[in-house]
């Protein structure tokens, strides 16, 4: 009643402030180099992922549909308070980026092809030939399922570490 109701319904910026200031001395940021010295530093690798014949053809497809519904949100709720169907547009781009069976449409399942996918099972059993422990992050929890399976498929062992993993300490020792 305090804080919610005039901050996310009515964008009250003083009570937004007001509230900030009163967590801001339960916050506690740190980085990591703070946490965890013994880590080298973060190396970034872009590698760019052409999507081809029917994964590509599915993004158009949910491209354009999505851009249509997006304009006609907007047209009619104005931008402001079009921000969900604007973000669940991205999300299902994202998706189909990955891996068409993560999006929950029947020409979705229809589509084999997965360009990610398929380019990260050619570079993992390389790195790991080389001898190298591989993280993998998504914020999909059914893309990690859909790799467990390639892994599985490749003979290639691995531990999963999810918000649903028990005993976190014995998974990231066994890494």
């Amino acid at each position: 009643r305090v804080f919610r109701t005039p901050i996310e319904k009515h964008g009250d910026p003083a009570a937004q402030a007001f509230l900030s200031r009163r967590l801001k001395p339960f916050m506690l940021r740190r980085t990591k180099e703070e946490v965890a010295t013994e880590l080298p530093p973060k190396t970034i690798i872009t590698e760019r992922v052409r999507l081809e014949g029917s994964q590509r053809d599915l993004y158009e497809t949910v491209r354009s549909l999505m851009a249509k519904k997006v304009r006609d949100e907007i047209a009619k709720k104005g931008l402001a308070k079009s921000h969900i169907i604007f973000l669940d547009a991205l999300l299902k781009l994202r998706q189909v980026c990955c891996d068409p069976r993560l999006l929950k449409l029947p020409q979705a399942k229809r589509t084999k092809e997965s360009a990610k996918l398929e380019r990260l099972m050619e570079m993992i059993p390389e790195l790991v030939g080389e001898g190298r422990r591989i993280l993998l992050f998504s914020q999909f929890t059914s893309m990690l399922a859909l790799i467990e399976a390639e892994l599985d498929a490749l003979k290639i062992p691995y531990v999963k570490l999810t918000g649903d993993t028990a005993n976190r300490g014995e998974v990231v020792q066994a890494f």
